[in-house]
């Protein structure tokens, strides 16, 4: 008995930070807030997410693409461990990204905690996917039975809502960021995505000039 006292509080003390730990996961979910479009505004939205032109990787050269590919890969290898569905994963990033004029490595810190790259995370607030898009953005600027879970559809969705966010702060991350997240004005949301986005996902220049010597 004596030990079963001396026990139970490490137990319950154990069970309450890993409360606490699913509860703060869960918490950076996304939870975009609706807000009626103009016009103009919905239309370019609409035009953003209809367009079905095939994924092409906006690099300069094939070098720096293969090295890219190669190291975000060996970065999230445990996170996503199928390779070609990986590849396929990071190709999807680059282009939408791109095409919405995001770094793709932010996006990728933004994935990170929105929903720890599960494909199929629904946070309390409904938001689905990679990126954590609300259903309300179908119906508002998609088609009607479009799937958030289908990766190339969470990631246009996703995308285009942070560009759209970025055009209203007049560029201003930190505010877009709160925007995304229906968190707007606070702190932890976006230092989150920008601490993941800097750690784990920057590419140093110094580790590009380095690859291109190595394979010259």
């Amino acid at each position: 008995m004596r030990l079963i006292r001396q026990t139970l509080p490490l137990y319950f003390s154990l069970l309450f930070c890993v409360a606490g730990l699913l509860f703060s996961s869960v918490a950076q979910a996304g939870g975009q807030v609706y807000t009626p479009l103009s016009a103009s505004v919905r239309a370019v939205l609409q035009h953003s997410v209809s367009d079905q032109a095939e994924p092409k990787l906006a690099f300069a050269t094939q070098y720096e693409a293969d090295f890219w590919l190669n190291e975000m890969s060996r970065r999230m290898q445990k996170t996503l461990p199928d390779a070609e569905y990986r590849m396929n994963f990071l190709k999807t990033v680059h282009y939408e990204a791109t095409r919405a004029g995001l770094d793709p490595q932010l996006v990728l810190g933004l994935i990170e905690v929105e929903s720890g790259f599960n494909k199929y995370a629904v946070s309390d607030s409904g938001a689905r996917g990679y990126m954590q898009v609300m259903p309300f953005w179908v119906k508002e600027i998609g088609t009607k039975g479009q799937n958030l879970f289908h990766l190339r559809v969470n990631l246009r969705y996703g995308c285009t809502i942070l560009r759209h966010y970025l055009d209203i702060e007049k560029g201003n991350l930190f505010r877009a960021l709160g925007r995304y997240n229906g968190t707007l004005g606070k702190s932890g949301y976006p230092n989150l995505v920008r601490a993941a986005w800097r750690n784990h996902w920057t590419m140093p220049r110094r580790a590009v000039g380095k690859y291109y010597s190595s394979v010259n």
